[in-house]
């Protein structure tokens, strides 16, 4: 890629990070282009569409989220290190509001890096988990993914109620678990 060309993808990828935090996913993209320097047509070239622009800045996230996949796969109980990776992919979710939404509603083609990164490190930690006999067999990371998601939604539409995230995800993991490593109720 030409020097001219690079520096206008570096500069539309900071700004579509910055508009995506502060915005939201579903920002004007000639907004993300006028920030950046360049024509609507030059944000084209480079990212044909909405999701191929997502894509890029999400990729960089999910990089973050996969090591800490690998620092997790030496922890001594799976479970807890399959809760607190779905816990770091609930809160790179959150940083970006509409995130969530969009990798829900996006069909796997249109973000192919982040949802094939996503599902590889989780489904390592998953299958450790299933290993030990921690969690349902019949869990699949598309769904913990999925079910993530949601919490991260529910969480965004609720902001009012800080510990929600918390909450429900507790709910969640607890739910994976097998009965015999589930905690003791109080009864």
């Amino acid at each position: 890629m030409r020097a001219d060309a690079q520096r206008n993808y570096d500069r539309l990828l900071e700004e579509a990070t910055q508009a995506f935090m502060v915005h939201g996913t579903e920002v004007a993209l000639e907004d993300i282009a006028r920030h950046a320097g360049v024509g609507i047509g030059t944000l084209y070239r480079h990212f044909p569409d909405r999701y191929t622009l997502m894509n890029a800045v999400f990729e960089q996230e999910v990089v973050k989220i996969n090591d800490r996949a690998r620092e997790l796969l030496d922890a001594p109980d799976p479970v807890e290190a399959l809760t607190d990776w779905l816990r770091t992919v609930g809160v790179h979710s959150t940083a970006y509001r509409g995130l969530a939404h969009a990798i829900m509603s996006a069909p796997d083609a249109k973000m192919p890096a982040c949802k094939t990164l996503l599902r590889s490190a989780g489904d390592t930690l998953l299958q450790r988990a299933k290993d030990a006999g921690a969690v349902r067999t019949d869990t699949t990371i598309g769904d913990l993914l999925k079910l993530t998601n949601a919490i991260v939604l529910t969480a965004e539409n609720n902001r009012d109620d800080k510990g929600l995230f918390g909450r429900l995800m507790t709910l969640a993991v607890d739910g994976l678990r097998t009965r015999e490593t589930a905690p003791a109720t109080a009864g």
